[in-house]
This record gives structure tokens, sequence and C-alpha cells, in this order.
């Protein structure tokens, strides 16, 4: 209340002064109108405060009059001026660069204030009507509507529902909240994202409620029309009005009667036809013998469709059912309750009141209503006048916030269904027992803590739902009293215990379900009659059950060493045991003589008993990853058809397996050692039916290749990462069925020629090996992908027209291949051609390539789109720092391509924003970003961002991992996996799980929010909130020596690779490209039938590339300019030591056009020719503490003349003798680094520095001088022993220190004559630190006449010499002594 009054006085100040003219007019409740820009105050037109006209009235009410005209006003000037802007051309909303210095200087005195946009209710105009609001956290909805005249204000969440606000609900509050909720913690800058109009996507206010005309169609349809009554002509046509609501048709008796009589005509099971005599005329005939017909005569075509279009959707419905779900409905339509046939209605997520005209109170005039659905509508408590429906058989009020139901629930004699998921129900009333038709009760997603009571006198009820409540223990006796319960459904619960206190038996239950607990032992083996059984991510270690009638055991995820089923499962088909700690296949299973399907991967399996393989049932065996040395013989025919033995030390597959298994269609045996292959026929023909053949990762050689000739079904063949050297071409023209071939990761140099046999075939994978010839691929007629990325092609011998199929061709890694302009237009209709980028010549790729290099894959696998994108910037920002990403959109393909395009520049700018929250913030902002595209549709994401730590800008470099859903980054470090990142799914996260249990979210069985999406984080999917959130996980970690490389993947690959195979497989590849090529591959050949992408990052954070003179590099000699012995450093991402030559403007060339420069490849001199001591150059592995402010620029500088035909220039007079220039700009790159000398304090040396010159002060204890004399950018360095406290008081050293540059480079030791050389020479030169680009043409270059040259450099020389003694003798100079390393 205090803060409340606060505002209150402030806003009757700021009424008293808008009255004066200010410029701004607030209101007393904290809703301001902006003046427009360009309006002052004196300009504005004044109010005055009148007098009080009555000693009742108070100065308050005086003051609302008043401001209630200042915000009339303002308003209409401010509709004028978007009118005026619109105009112009500008179609963006009103944000914060358009408030006044008032406005946001009122802004910034508190966060608790802030701005709303409110809308007009028309959608289409919403610009137009578009109005900004500045209010506070404590103004009401109702002092807006005040300031706004009108009666309410409405919000809409994600562009879905519309509801209507509370008069005491606060606008700016519930933005604040809903920030909050996605994840920004810092309150200025929930403020600052308030006030962002790209907000609205998400949350949205509206002065009137909007409509679409297409969800008024569906309500209601009405107009006044030309109607004629029956099929003859002897009636007459009539304007009268005509109504299409609910199942029928009403006709008015009168014109423009509402009240009169009304002719209703059931639509549901008739027809509605167009008469082809009289146009745009629609005749409608209800069913039955007695059908009646009503002709409708309307204007349009455009009229005449909709109401066919709407009357068609009647008709056409079996049931008298009305859909009105999703319409922010707060009444049912009054003309609905003509329909009085309706037995089904749907009012689901709707805002329905529980009292009023229409309101749910209304529903009982329905007096055939048998199915009612009022689920998300919030309504808070049970309408009790729903009770006097006595017709309802099915009633859902799922979502709806109910604490209780009432005891009137005991009238609904005849309800059947009833739903009360996703509320906040403890207990059942008592009323509720006498129910007795109720079969179906959905409890789940309460606040449970038992098992209701109430139940045992429920005696047709079949099932229990209460999944998602408080349970803790299960008494199993209960179910004992409760004999007509046969399906228990108590999945995400926190049972802990499951067991009967008694030996008395249950043989009702046939179905029950407790996954997701915490159990840890279960014996349910009391439930005799019990069929199905799932408790799958559990903490189990023993589980015992009867096997009388157990079909179906799911125990997945556990940590069981045993599982005893007693007796023997004679009808059990299905068993999944995968994820366990099981030895050996239980002896019950071998004996199940019904088993089909028996899944134990990821198991400690030894071995594999001869009665599981030769099971005369067993249709599909799955063992993979165990410990399987060998398999048992097969001595009789099988009807196996799926048999995974992936990952297991196998060195052979059993002699008869292809021939005694004839039913196999799917083998899948990567990850072995196999050497060889069984034959698939004894004879000459085979009887194989194998059609996908996976053995990946093997060591299979050549002399394989002629059994696969015994398999002429073969579908899909994957040899990827074996020993083959060649592929005959005789075997593989019989392969005529092949569909799909990868034979990447070999040794292969060609793909035979006859590869054009296989007619079908569509995909070809062979990345990774040594083919330097193109296969013939390219005449196959359904050809579609080809990857023959990482090989050593040198051309491509390509028909005139391709196939049309062809979407994807990876070409890349392939150094020796140049593609002809030819070649190109003909690639150019495939929808995605991967080829090598032309190798860049700029510094920053040279300065990146040392600490880190990567590469990209991306495969669609078997679905036709590829919803996998992926962000690889080596070189960002500054050329100093890496960002590398994955997105993920499961099914849609539109939002991963969106961060992909977007997320970096938003991660550039909340860099320059925040020191510690700019990766959250990144994400929370991208997700603001998508817009509409983000609301209905959601990606995961991982980014990764390689840089310098801001707050200590001496660390190497750092990086910082956030992600969101089920995308993650491994950092391997000493060759071992490191996990940077978290799951966000229901199945591997249990704080969220149990996050989203809290918020009533509906888990389907399938483990999905909403059956929508198993994250539980993701980017977009708004109208999710606020159980899917997009705040990201986020960890830092600094880089070492030891990490090696950095791995980014999508949810496929993780899922078929571990972090210690992924890292183990490409440790020793020293192609980054070909890497994430074989983890996709991998990931392909495991199993993975969904799309797969993959970012591996080679990291080389190591002593070996560091460029400081400390570690032993080679430095130029001590012979000046003259020296020519000196090696080319390694560059560096960090230090500077390479440059970026271009003939454009470099990234941190000053306004003025002059720079500071060094070359490493002459060292400085002074000015009377002898050498100066320089700074010890450091690398970013071994930077030099700083003592100033450090500078995140580039470390190079742009030097330039721009001059006239003359020689002349902006700042010159004369033209420079000698000197031939034909008005072009020269620019000289070069790199900056730390040149701090040795022994430089004990020999300190006088300075010289002229006042009229802009200069640079060097930390090493310099004062650099940049002069521009003669239209040349020349440099002058001294060294004095004054004090810099002295040097900062001088008039000159002031604008000194005032013009340093921007970017902190520091300028080394050098004659400016030197300069006039070493541009002269440059373009000559083809290595050093100063190889600046060639000039193409030699009018591009400074000329220096030979016989001139002598002449200029004395001329200089005596020059600085003069202006240097004239400078001594004002201030003599003075030895810094403060340190200072480059900002790089």
């Amino acid at each position: 209340m205090l803060a409340v009054r606060v505002w209150k006085q402030q806003g009757q100040e700021l009424a008293r002064e808008n009255c004066a003219g200010a410029p701004g007019r607030h209101s007393r409740s904290g809703a301001v109108a902006l003046r427009p820009a360009g309006r002052s105050a004196a300009q504005s037109r004044r109010v005055q405060l009148q007098p009080r006209a009555a000693p009742g009235e108070t100065l308050q009410k005086q003051e609302k009059a008043v401001l209630g005209r200042v915000a009339s006003e303002y308003r209409a000037v401010f509709l004028l001026r978007r009118r005026n802007a619109k105009r112009n051309g500008s179609r963006s909303c009103p944000n914060r660069s358009r408030f006044g210095s008032r406005e946001r200087d009122w802004l910034r005195e508190d966060v608790g204030r802030g701005c709303v946009y409110v809308y007009g209710g028309d959608s289409a105009a919403a610009l137009s009507d578009l109005r900004l609001v500045l209010c506070t956290v404590d103004t009401p909805a109702s002092e807006i509507c005040d300031g706004e005249e009108r009666k309410n204000l409405f919000v809409q969440l994600h562009g879905d529902l519309v509801r209507r606000l509370e008069p005491t609900e606060k606008p700016l509050q519930m933005v604040y909240d809903y920030l909050a909720g996605l994840g920004f913690d810092d309150p200025v800058r929930m403020q600052e994202e308030a006030a962002n109009s790209d907000l609205s996507c998400m949350i949205r206010f509206y002065s009137e409620k909007p409509c679409q005309m297409e969800q008024l169609d569906r309500i209601l349809l009405s107009g006044i029309y030309n109607v004629r009554k029956g099929k003859t002509q002897l009636h007459k046509w009539a304007e009268r009005l005509v109504i299409l609501c609910g199942t029928c048709l009403i006709v008015s008796s009168v014109k423009d009667s509402h009240a009169g009589k009304m002719h209703i005509l059931p639509l549901v099971g008739g027809k509605v036809e167009e008469m082809k005599r009289r146009q745009y005329t629609l005749a409608f005939t209800s069913v039955g013998a007695q059908a009646q017909t009503y002709h409708v005569s309307f204007e349009t075509l455009a009229e005449c469709q909709r109401w066919h279009r709407q009357a068609s959707t009647v008709v056409s419905m079996r049931l008298n059912m009305v859909d009105l779900s999703c319409y922010s409905l707060e009444e049912v339509p009054e003309h609905l309750f003509y329909s009085q046939d309706i037995t089904y209605l749907n009012l689901r997520h709707n805002f329905m009141r529980s009292s009023g005209a229409g309101s749910l109170g209304s529903l009982c005039r329905f007096s055939q209503l048998k199915s009612l659905n009022l689920s998300h509508n919030r309504l808070g408590e049970f309408p009790v006048s729903l009770c006097e429906i006595s017709t309802l058989t099915e009633l859902n009020m799922s979502c709806n916030g109910l604490h209780h139901l009432p005891t009137q629930i005991g009238k609904l004699l005849n309800l059947q269904s009833f739903w009360l998921d996703g509320n906040f129900l403890t207990s059942l009333p008592e009323e509720l027992g006498s129910l007795q038709q109720l079969s179906c009760l959905g409890l789940s997603f309460n606040n449970f803590c038992e098992l209701p009571a109430i139940c045992e006198k429920l005696t047709v009820l079949d099932k229990i739902a209460m999944a998602g409540n408080l349970l803790e223990n299960l008494d199993l006796t209960v179910l004992n009293r409760m004999s007509h319960i046969k399906s228990v459904d108590l999945r995400l619960n926190n049972l802990k215990r499951a067991a009967a206190d008694t030996l008395e038996g249950n043989n009702s239950v046939i179905y029950m379900d407790l996954r997701d607990n915490q159990l840890t032992y279960l014996d349910v083996s009391s439930l005799g009659s019990l069929e199905q059984l799932h408790c799958e991510r559990n903490k189990l270690k023993e589980l015992t059950l009867s096997g009388f009638s157990l079909r179906a055991l799911y125990a997945n995820n556990n940590c069981l060493t045993s599982v005893s089923v007693y007796p023997v499962p004679g009808q059990l088909t299905c068993l999944e045991l995968a994820h366990n700690q099981l030895q050996c296949v239980p002896d019950w299973a071998c004996e199940a003589k019904k088993l089909e399907i028996l899944d134990m991967s990821y198991n400690l399996l030894v071995e594999l008993p001869s009665r599981i393989l030769s099971s005369l049932s067993l249709r599909k065996l799955t063992v993979g990853h165990n410990n399987l040395q060998s398999l048992p013989p097969l001595l009789e025919h099988i009807p196996m058809e799926v048999l995974d033995l992936q990952h297991n030390l196998l060195t052979k597959l059993p002699e008869m397996l292809f021939i005694k298994a004839l039913n196999l269609r799917c083998l899948n045996a990567s990850a072995n050692s196999l050497e060889s292959l069984p034959s698939a026929c004894t004879g000459e023909e085979s009887l194989s039916m194998l059609q996908l053949l996976y053995l990946t990762n093997n060591n299979l050689t050549d002399q394989c290749i002629p059994v696969l000739v015994g398999h002429p079904n073969l579908r899909i063949l994957h040899l990827a990462n074996n020993n083959l050297q060649t592929f005959p071409a005789s075997k593989l023209s019989k392969l005529e069925h092949l569909e799909e071939l990868n034979l990447s990761g070999n040794k292969l140099k060609t793909i035979p020629t006859t590869v054009a046999n296989c007619k079908l075939l569509h995909t070809l994978i062979a990345h990774s090996n040594d083919i330097s010839i193109f296969p013939e691929i390219l005449h196959l007629p359904h050809i579609q992908i080809v990857d023959l990325s990482c090989n050593e092609l040198n051309e491509i011998l390509i028909p005139e027209a391709l196939p049309a199929t062809l979407q994807e061709l990876d070409l890349t890694g392939n150094a020796n291949l140049v593609l002809e302009h030819k070649t190109l237009d003909i690639f150019s209709h495939i929808t995605t051609l991967k080829i090598d980028a032309k190798p860049s010549l700029t510094a920053d790729s040279a300065l990146t390539s040392t600490f880190w290099s990567h590469g990209v894959a991306e495969m669609a696998g078997q679905r036709n789109k590829l919803c996998v994108s992926s962000l690889a910037l080596g070189s960002f920002a500054e050329g100093m720092e890496a960002v590398y990403g994955m997105f993920d959109g499961d099914k849609n393909e539109e939002l991963p391509r969106l961060l992909q395009c977007t997320m970096a520049d938003v991660l550039l700018e909340e860099v320059q924003q925040s020191d510690t929250l700019f990766m959250s913030n990144t994400f929370l902002v991208s997700h603001r970003k998508l817009g509409m595209a983000g609301q209905k549709l959601g990606s995961s994401a991982v980014l990764c961002y390689i840089h310098h730590d801001t707050a200590d800008p001496a660390s190497t470099f750092s990086l910082t991992v956030a992600n969101v859903g089920t995308c993650q980054a491994v950092l391997c470090r000493s060759g071992k996996p490191l996990l940077l990142s978290k799951v966000f799914s229901l199945e591997q996260c249990t704080e969220e799980a149990k996050r989203i249990k809290e918020q009533k979210a509906i888990i389907t069985e399938d483990n999905k929010v909403n059956g929508v999406t198993c994250c539980t984080r993701m980017l977009g999917c708004t109208y999710l909130h606020p159980w899917i959130l997009p705040k990201p996980h986020v960890s830092s970690i600094p880089l070492t020596v030891q990490d090696e490389l950095l791995l980014l993947g999508n949810k496929a690959l993780w899922e078929h690779l571990s972090y210690t195979e992924a890292v183990s497989a490409v440790r020793h590849l020293h192609d980054p490209l070909a890497a994430a090529k074989k983890l996709c591959t991998l990931a392909q050949s495991y199993g993975c039938q969904d799309n797969v992408g993959a970012v591996v990052v080679y990291l080389n954070i190591s002593e070996d590339n560091c460029t400081c003179e400390m570690h032993g590099l080679s430095l130029p000699g001590p012979g000046g300019f003259s020296s020519t012995t000196a090696k080319t450093a390694t560059p560096s991402s960090s230090s500077g030591i390479a440059s970026e030559f271009s003939s454009e403007l470099s990234a941190s060339e000053v306004s003025s056009e002059v720079g500071s420069t060094a070359s490493d490849e002459h060292n400085a001199v002074g000015l009377d020719g002898s050498l100066l001591p320089r700074q010890e150059r450091r690398c970013s592995l071994h930077p030099l503490l700083p003592s100033s402010i450090f500078q995140r620029q580039p470390s190079s500088a742009t030097f330039s003349s721009n001059q006239s035909d003359n020689g002349l220039d902006s700042d010159d007079e004369q033209p420079v003798e000698g000197v031939m220039s034909n008005g072009s700009k020269v620019e000289v790159e070069v790199d900056i680094h730390c040149c701090k000398g040795k022994g430089l304090e004990s020999e300190p040396l006088a300075l010289e520095y002229s006042s009229s010159a802009a200069g640079v002060e060097d930390d090493s204890g310099l004062v650099l001088i940049i002069q521009r004399q003669n239209s040349i950018n020349s440099i002058a360095a001294h060294g004095g022993v004054k004090e810099k406290s002295e040097l900062q008081k001088s008039p000159s050293t002031c604008c000194l220190y005032g013009k340093k540059l921007s970017n902190g480079s520091i300028v080394p030791l050098e004659e400016s004559l030197n300069l006039i050389e070493v541009a002269t020479e440059a373009p000559k030169k083809k290595t050093g630190y100063f190889a600046a680009p060639s000039q193409m043409e030699p009018e591009d270059q400074f000329v220096v006449p030979p016989d001139l040259e002598e002449e200029v450099k004395e001329q200089m020389k005596q020059h600085q010499e003069n202006e240097a003694d004239e400078e001594q003798k004002e201030e003599p100079a003075v030895a810094l002594t403060e340190e200072f390393d480059t900002a790089l």
C-alpha cells in the first residue's frame, strides 16, 4: 500500500507538471500517454486544473477528469504519429526508442515501472489500433480501461485463447511474472524485455476481444436472406432472418424477428445442395420421412460458399455433436438452445462462467445432452448446476483447478465415465458411491496419497487411473477388496513399496503399470491373473511375479540381477529386460514356448543358451551391448526374423546361420570383431530372405564380399569402417535389389562401374575412402543421396541431365577437386549441394585454425526431410572466439533453421550486455525472436562458446555450454568424456518430471507432455507454457592442454552411441569432417532411422602452438630492416601474430584512417639507427598480466592515404615532392602485439614528442606519436624518464590520452621514414608478418623514384628531429612504468 500511495503522489505531481506543459502526460494510476517527438511543451494544448465546483468534490476527481482529457488528446496524437510512420514505410511496433527523454528517465527510476502494448479488437488491423501504455506493477486493469475508455481488457497467451481480465488483475505484473517464469532473473532486464514488441507473440493485451471470421462461422452464421419453404414453387420468396447454429437451421417467421416463432430444421444426417436454376442458392433438407426443405438465396458467391461449407460439416456428422472447443467462449450462444437434439457438447479450452445468461447453469436446457466436455476452463470449483443434468453419461472436468467435489454429484445416476485428471483433489465424497453405473474414473495427476476407499463401492468400475499422484505405498490386499478392478495405472507416483501383507491371492487384476516410481523390490506373485506388467525406470534389483497368465513383461532400465517367474509362463509372448545387470538369460524364459520377442540388450551376458537361439517361436532377438564371445550352433530351422548382435565380442557367426534361419530379414552385427561371414547357401541357389545387413565397425576384408552374393534380396547394406580395399564388380552387379549402400571408412579406391546395375539404389554413402574417380551413379533413376566426402576425387564426369530424384550431393573434403562453372550449373537444381569453400587468405582463419578446427555432418536417415541444423563458426566476433551449436526440431525443420541463422547474432549482442548471464539470455531472447513460428513448434538446442574470460583478460580460453532439450555436448579431456550438458526429458530428469507434475500437466503413456514432446525445456512450443520452458542449463569450464576435442550431437546420436564410444571412435582421426561423418554413420548402422547430426571440434590448446619469445620462437635479427632471416611464426587466434590482409578496410580501422603498426619482420630502431629494446611477444596461452583496461578489439590496423590526382588530400596544402599517386587508397594491414623490451626499465631513453601530433601511449614506458606529414602516416616513438603522473598533467599528454586508439593496440618503435620503405616494398614481399596483399595494378601503389628516395628520407628525418626538439624544450619526457598487453 505504501508503494501505491507513493505512486499516486508521484502521479499527482506529474499531472500538475503536465498541466504546465511538461513533456509527458501521466495519469494518477500510472498510465502515461506519450507526446509525439518534435512537439514542444509550449505547442501542446495546456489544460488548467479547475477549482472545486462543490465542497464534496475532491482534487483527485478533478485531476482524473483532466488526465482523462489529456490522455484522449495524446492518444489521438499518438495514432496520428502511427499513421504518419506507416505512410513513411515504418511497420514496426513502437518500442523504447519512441519514448521521450522524460519517459525514459521515469522508467529508470523504478524497475516496477514499464509499459504494455494494448491492441485493438481487429487482429488484421492490430497495428493501426496499437496503443502503448506506461504503468506500474501496481496498476490494475480497471484503471487502464478507464484511461483507454474501454470496459474491459483482454489477454492472449501464445496466440491462442483470449481471456477477459478481472478488474483487479495487474497487466504489467502479469508480464513480469511471465518473464520470470521463462527464466529471466534481472529486474532491469525484465523491464527491457517487457517493452519489446516481439513479446506480443507470447503475451498480448487487447482492448476488445479479437474474433476471427472462421471461428465466428463455426459458432454461428446469421443474416437476412430470401427464403422459400418446400420443394415446390407454391410458396413465395420472402426475406427472413436465417441462422445456422449448432445442428439446426433456424428461420424466423417474421423479418428481423428474434423473439417470434422460429422454424427449426435439424440438419444432422440431412443434406445441403446448390440449386442450378437460381444463382447463389442452397437447399437445406432434413432427414426422415417427413423431411422439410428450405431454399435460401444469398447475394454473393463468397457468402454462399461460407454457408455451404459449414452446413456440409453439420449434415455429415453421424452424431448430434457440437464442437465449440478453443473458441475463448464465456457463454453458450443463445441460438444454440434451439438445437434440442444435441447429445454431445464439447466446450473444452474455453473460459465458461458458472453463472449468468448462457453460462454453465443454462446447460440443463439441453434435454438430450449425454456427453459434456468442460476440461481446461479454469473453473476453480465444480459447478453444482451440472448435477441437475440427469441425462449425462460422460463428463470431463479435467484441468480445472478443482480441490473438492460437491455432495450433489450423487445425482448423476446415469454417469458412466467421469474424468477428473489434472486437478488438486485429495479425496472423493461418499455420495460418489451411489453412481453404480460408473465404469471409468480418471483421477490421474491429482494429490491423492492412497487409493480412494470409495472405489470399493463402485462395483462396475474396472480401471483405476491414478498416474501422477503422491502414493508412496501400495498394499496389494486393498485390491483384493476391489474384485471388480481389472486395470491399475500407478505410474509417475512416489511408490517405494508394493507388496501384499497377506497370502490371499487376487484373480481380478490383469494389467498393472508401475513405471517411473522408486521401487527397489517388487513381488506381485499374488496377482495370479496378471497378464501384462510395466515396471520400467524404477530401481528394481529383484522382481517376482506369477506366470500363470503372464503374456508380456516390460522391466527395462532397472538394476535387476534376478527375475523370478513361477510357474513357467506358457502364454508369454514379449519379454523386455534391457538396461539391467543380468548375467544370464533366465531359465524360465528359455522354456517359454510362445515367446516371440526377447530384448536383453545392455546387460552383462557372456553366453547365449542354445535353447533361445534355437527356439521355434522366437521371431525377434535383441542381445546387443553385452559380452558375448560366441553363439551356439544352429541345428534346426528357426523362424527368426530379426537378430541384433551389435556391440559384443564376436569373431564369427554360426556357420549355418543363413541356412537354418531362412526367414531372417534383418541382421545387425556391427561393432564386433568379425573377420568373415558364413555362407548363405550350400548349392547354386540361395533361399536367403535377408534384406537388411549391418556389419559396420568390424574387421571384414575383401574376402567377405563373395558371401554377400548369396543374399540377392538385400535392400540395405552397411559395411562401413572395415578393412575393404576393393569391391569386385561382378559381385556388386548381382545385388540388383540394393537400395542403400554404405561403404564409408574403408580403403576403397573406386566404386565398381557395375553399380549402374543397381537400378533401385537411392542412397550411396562412401565418405572417408581413397576414391579418386567419381562413380557412375548419376544415371540411376532413383538416386537421391550421394556422399563422397573426404576422398581423393579430382574430376567428375557427369551426364548432361541429372536424375530429377537427386536431392543431396556431398563432395566436401576432396582437396584436389575443382568444379567448373558448367558443372556447377548442372548441379544447380540439387536441393543440397555440399562443396568446399575456397580457402580464405584472411588472418582470422589462420588464427583460429591453430587452436581449433571443426567438422559438421547431418544425415536425414530414413525420413523425408532433415530437421537438424548445425552452427559452426570457427572465427566468431573478432576472430578470436568460436561458436558451435546443434538444433533438433524433431519433426519440424523451420525452427532449427531459424535458430541456425539468428542465434549467433543474439549471442554477440548478449555478450556485449552481460558478463555473467549472456548465455542464458541468449536462449531466452532466441525463444522470443522465434515469434509466431515458436508458438506451436519447438526445438532442442545446444550452444558452445569458446572465448576468453571477460572478468580475467589474462586467462586462457574458456568453454561455456548451454542447452535445452536432448541435444548434448561432450568434451574429451585426457581421452575420457566429460559431459557438459543436461538432458531435459521426462525419463532422464526426475527434477523436471516433478516440476511438471506439480504444474498439473498431463503426461501420456508414451511419456510426453500433453502427448506432444518428451522434452521439458525447449525453444519454442510456447503454447505448452509453463510446462515447457526455454531456460537452459549453463556450464563453463576453462580449456586446458588435456582437452582434445568437443562433440555436439542431437538425441538420435546419443541414443545409439555412448559418450565413451563416441570419443574413442574419433580421437585418432585427423580430419574433423571425417570424424563427424563417422559418428553419424555409426549411429545409422547401430539402428538409428531418424535424423542424426554431429559437430566435431578438434582442440589444440597446447604448448606446441605457443608463439611467445620465451618459448624459443626465432625472431628477426638485429639488422633492422635489412634482416631477411626471420621465420614466420605460427599464427595464433588470440596473440595477434597473423593479420588479415585485405584490400578492404579492417575491422579496427579508426575513423581518421590512422592506426598503429608493427612489423615482426623488422626490429624497431631509434632515430639514431640503433636497435631499441622491444617487449617480449606473448601468446594467449601465456599472456602478460595487464595493468590497464582490457578492450576486446582485433589487433590489426589500417594505413590509408586518400589522395587526389595531384597528390593532395584533405589535410595537405602541397603535394609530396617525388611521391607519385593516382588517387587510390593504399592500405597496409599489419600485426600488433606486445613490444615491451627487456631491460627497458634499467636503461631509460630520452622521450621526444610533438604537441600537435596525436599520440599513443605504450605501457612499457614509451609514448608513441602519430604524425601526419605530407599525407603520410608517420610514427615517432621515444623513451623518457619523467613520471607518468606528471605527464598526465600536461595539456599535450591529456590530448594524447584522449586519442588513444580504441583497439588498445601498442605501436612499436619505428622511424617514420621507414614507413615509406615498408609501404613501397610490402607488395613485393611474399612472407613475413608484414606481407600486405599484392597490388594487381602498378598504378595502385606508392611509387618513390629511386633518384628521390634518399632526398625524401632526409626531409622526413630532418622534419621529425626539428619538431621533436621543439617539444623537448616545452616539457621533458618521462619513462612510463605501466605494463600493457595488447587487447586481442
